[in-house]
C-alpha cells in the first residue's frame, strides 16, 4: 500500500508539486497541529472540485479582478517577495487524513529543504532548478524540474500573481487572505494550488494542493522565522545518489 502511495504522489509531482508528498502514518504523542490543518483533517473524502464554494465567494478570474481583490494581490506579491529566508516547522495532511511533520528551510532564489520527522522516509530538496524527492527506506530519488511545481513563484525572488501563475480566485476573510492557482500540464492533467495567509499580518499559514484525481494535501506551516539564513550546503543535491 505505501509503495502505490508512493507512485501515486509521485506521479502528481511531475504534474507539478513542490510540496505534495507521501504523507507518514499518523505519528504519535504530536504536538497540535494548526487549526487550519485540523478541520482539513476532519473534512470528508477529497472531492473533484473543493474550490466550488470559494470560487462562487470569490467571482472572479484573473482578467476580472475587482479593485479590492488587486490590493489582496499586492500585498500577497509584496509579502511572498521581501521574504528572502524563512524556515519553520509545517504539518501535512495527506488525502486519507494521515498526517507527518518536519522542518523546512527556504532560501530565495529557488532553494527549499523539506526534513520530514520519523517514520517518514521523505525528504525534499531543491536547489534552485530541479527538485529532488528521497526514500530512505526504498533507496530512490525521484528528480523533477522547479519549473513544474505550483510553488515555484513562491521561490522567486519577485512574485507577481498576476503576471506568472494562472490565477483563479482571491478573497479575504477576518481571519485568512486566500489566494487560487491553476496548473495545466498536458501529461496528467490540471491541478490547483489554494494558499492562504493570516489577515493580520499577511504572514503564510498555509497550502493546498488538489491533484488532477481531485485530491488534496494540505501543509501548513508555524514558528516562522525570517531572520534566520539558511546553511547553503543544506540545498545541494547529489544527482548520483541511490543510482
Amino acid at each position: 500500500m505505501a509503495a502505490l502511495q508512493q507512485q501515486t504522489f509521485g506521479t502528481a509531482l511531475a504534474a507539478a508539486v513542490l510540496a505534495t508528498l507521501i504523507a507518514a502514518p499518523a505519528f504519535a504523542q504530536s504536538p497540535r497541529p494548526p487549526a487550519a490543518v485540523q478541520q482539513q483533517a476532519q473534512a470528508p473524502a477529497p472531492v473533484t472540485n473543493p474550490f466550488a464554494a470559494l470560487l462562487g465567494k470569490g467571482g472572479a478570474t484573473g482578467g476580472a479582478l475587482n479593485a479590492e481583490q488587486r490590493t489582496i494581490i499586492g500585498k500577497i506579491n509584496s509579502y511572498l517577495s521581501n521574504v528572502q529566508q524563512l524556515s519553520g516547522k509545517f504539518v501535512q495532511v495527506g488525502p486519507d487524513g494521515s498526517r507527518s511533520q518536519g522542518d523546512f528551510y527556504i532560501s530565495k532564489p529557488g532553494r527549499v529543504r523539506f526534513e520530514y520527522d520519523d517514520p517518514s522516509p521523505i525528504e525534499l530538496i531543491a536547489d534552485g532548478s530541479s527538485v529532488v524527492v528521497r526514500d530512505r527506506n526504498l533507496a530512490t530519488q525521484d528528480v523533477f524540474p522547479l519549473s513544474q511545481t505550483p510553488l515555484r513563484f513562491l521561490l522567486s525572488d519577485k512574485v507577481d500573481l498576476m503576471k506568472d501563475s494562472s490565477l483563479v480566485s482571491v478573497y479575504a476573510d477576518e481571519v485568512f487572505v486566500t489566494a487560487v492557482l491553476e496548473e495545466k500540464n498536458g501529461l496528467v492533467g490540471t491541478s490547483r494550488l489554494m494558499i492562504m495567509f493570516n489577515a493580520k499580518d499577511m504572514q503564510l499559514k498555509q497550502w493546498t494542493v488538489t491533484d488532477p484525481q481531485g485530491y488534496d494535501t494540505t501543509v501548513a506551516v508555524y514558528n516562522l522565522d525570517s531572520s534566520r539564513t539558511p546553511d547553503p550546503s543544506m540545498f545541494k543535491i547529489d544527482y548520483t545518489r541511490y543510482k
